[in-house]
């Protein structure tokens, strides 16, 4: 169905993609732009509900706006660290919500489809994992169109609905920053401030019951 280089390809831009905090302001081209929203819109939703819908923000006063939310946020969160956790949580950049030249706020309408949506009766939450799809397919995009994408992942909702003028129903999932960088790092961001490792699969992995390793019987 692949060719090998398709295959490696498609690994490659899984292995590559990062998180990044750091943007040029070099505008980015509409093919880019609408190639990323492609992608993200054919996700897997869960009852093919498509829960997903994308908020394009180009506005340097709502840019503004939105840096203000998630530094405040930013700050509110720091007492859960002390010490060199602290100082290191702090150092998060929040400046890529300004410097990026789009950032793009994926929601989820969990009310889309109506009230018995195929496979979400069970698991309501899965509207919101569906989102993440399209998130992940955004950010695989972005990477293979070598654009650089940052998920700004402290705010308080509700600033975000104000801010955006959001229905008090829909879930602002994720703030998405998309730009170009001068540096595009080897490994993720948070890894090389000694933040966290990224752990061993072969320990994170167990056969037929929790906490059993493969031929461990």
């Amino acid at each position: 169905m692949f060719s090998k280089e398709e295959r490696d390809a498609i690994y490659k831009v899984i292995h590559m993609r990062r998180d990044i905090r750091s943007f040029l302001p070099n505008p980015i081209p509409q093919e880019a732009i609408n190639n990323i929203l492609e992608a993200a819109h054919h996700a897997p939703s869960v009852g093919f509900m498509q829960p997903w819908n994308f908020v394009l923000i180009t506005s340097e006063q709502i840019k503004e706006k939105l840096a203000w939310a998630a530094d405040k946020e930013r700050r509110a969160l720091a007492i859960h660290y002390d010490g060199e956790k602290e100082s290191s949580f702090l150092s998060l950049k929040v400046e890529g919500l300004k410097e990026a030249p789009l950032t793009i706020c994926v929601t989820c309408d969990p009310t889309r489809g109506g009230s018995h949506v195929l496979g979400r009766n069970s698991i309501p939450e899965t509207d919101s994992l569906s989102t993440a799809c399209a998130i992940q397919n955004m950010w695989l995009a972005a990477c293979a169109e070598g654009l650089a994408m940052g998920w700004v992942s402290f705010y308080k909702k509700n600033d975000v609905r104000d801010i955006l003028e959001i229905p008090p129903h829909i879930d602002p999932i994720a703030l998405m920053s998309v730009g170009y960088t001068e540096n595009y790092p080897e490994k993720p961001i948070l890894e090389l401030a000694n933040w966290e490792k990224r752990r061993s699969l072969e320990q994170l992995i167990y056969e037929n019951k929790w906490g059993q390793k493969k031929n461990q019987l």
